[in-house]
């Protein structure tokens, strides 16, 4: 039902539109990324590749038969254009006794620069009687996304710059990882992960934009302050006992893309208004 029901609501938005839909000529242009060669971390095999696309086809067939879940699919106009794309994507499964619930969040930029996803979060709630041991779960993130940057606070953190993830020196085997991340993060690791740089921490970051609005707009001055290209975050939080998890967060933000995409999307949009207002603006003379 929910697939059928999102089918449906898109066909009657495009089939809305006017004709002149088509008349503006929009050349997309593929804007940069974090995740490049062999390291593209994804969640639910949503990466840096995906467009909103492919990753609503994606969450339709995750969620599909799961009669209480519920989406919320936002468009809008590419600037004063008929254009019509998806913004972002929401889906959602509410918690319940003996069901876990999950939340999917993601955001992406306009047509001029392919409509790309740029940032996407995974919240896991788990029922009280499917709560995860906290030793399994960092094993399972590692075995997907290997040797993280940096591990405390309840978080595993991947810092990529120049298409990889980046080390501060300590070499985290499971063991390792699973012993860290309960504890603060390694001040010295930190420090180290800044370096004498003034840039922002990318772990603040990506914290910060877990929180606030997603536009690109929105993000683009921490991102251009940003210390990294991309990071990749997981948080487990403490569940009924301190060795469960509770909740899982995963969070996925390419600051690279933010910013090349930006720089895309509103050139795009200056050339559509140079467009409009050089559009002769005559008006029938009275007969």
């Amino acid at each position: 039902m929910l697939c059928r029901a999102l089918v449906v609501t898109l066909a009657v938005g495009a089939a809305a539109l006017p004709a002149s839909s088509h008349a503006y000529d929009l050349k997309a242009k593929t804007p940069e990324t974090a995740f490049s060669g062999k390291q593209r971390p994804d969640i639910l095999g949503i990466s840096a590749d995906s467009t909103a696309d492919s990753a609503r086809t994606v969450l339709e067939s995750f969620f599909k038969g799961r009669s209480n879940a519920t989406s919320d699919i936002q468009q809008q106009k590419f600037g004063t254009t008929a254009i019509s794309f998806i913004s972002a994507l929401n889906f959602s499964l509410p918690a319940g006794p003996g069901q876990n619930g999950e939340v999917l969040k993601s955001s992406f930029s306009s047509p001029a620069s392919g409509n790309r996803i740029y940032f996407l979060a995974r919240n896991l709630t788990f029922a009280k009687d499917q709560q995860p041991a906290k030793a399994d779960m960092v094993k399972d993130v590692m075995g997907k996304y290997g040797a993280p940057t940096i591990v405390g606070d309840q978080h595993l953190y991947y810092i990529f710059r120049k298409g990889s993830v980046i080390s501060v020196g300590t070499k985290y085997k499971e063991a390792t990882a699973i012993e860290a991340i309960g504890k603060p993060l390694d001040p010295k690791a930190a420090l180290k992960l800044n370096g004498e740089t003034i840039r922002g921490s990318c772990v603040a970051v990506v914290k910060r934009a877990q929180a606030k609005e997603k536009t690109l707009a929105a993000m683009l001055s921490e991102a251009k302050g940003a210390n990294c290209d991309g990071v990749l975050s997981v948080q487990l939080i403490p569940g009924a006992t301190p060795d469960r998890v509770g909740i899982a967060q995963f969070s996925l933000l390419d600051v690279k893309r933010v910013i090349s995409a930006a720089a895309i999307d509103n050139d795009a949009l200056a050339a559509e208004q140079n467009e409009r207002n050089a559009m002769p603006k005559g008006s029938a003379p009275k007969l």
